[in-house]
């Protein structure tokens, strides 16, 4: 399994051709997709995005949560934000879902990179 962005998800969407879309591409045909729920709100806030989103909701399955979750979640954040860094709830949501998972994340955002060197967050 592997887990995929908003940034990333949005650039597929779109058309692009990089790393991360043919990454996206290439777990979609593996079957091996999933997406978080922070992911999915974000992606049906898009305007753009607009009929596309219909086969995500329909064929790549969410990531569920665990009990204990949003506890986790917060702890993740918190651990970023002692150390002063920008640490969005979305942007923790979804990393702890990872976590979670034990499933490295396909991710454009850079912002990632704090939830990787100090939580133990994988990228794809």
């Amino acid at each position: 399994m592997i887990a995929v962005d908003t940034s990333s998800l949005v650039a597929y969407l779109e058309g692009e051709l990089a790393d991360d879309t043919v990454a996206i591409d290439a777990a979609i045909k593996a079957g091996s997709l999933r997406i978080p729920g922070p992911v999915l709100t974000e992606l049906l806030s898009y305007p753009k995005v607009g009929a596309q989103v219909g086969k995500f909701i329909e064929e790549i399955p969410l990531l569920e949560t665990a009990p204990g979750f949003w506890e986790r979640a917060g702890v993740t954040r918190r651990k970023i934000l002692s150390k002063g860094f920008k640490a969005r709830v979305a942007d923790a949501l979804i990393a702890q879902l990872c976590l979670d998972h034990n499933i490295p994340l396909i991710a454009r955002d850079t912002d990632f990179r704090h939830f990787v060197n100090l939580c133990g967050l994988r990228l794809a």
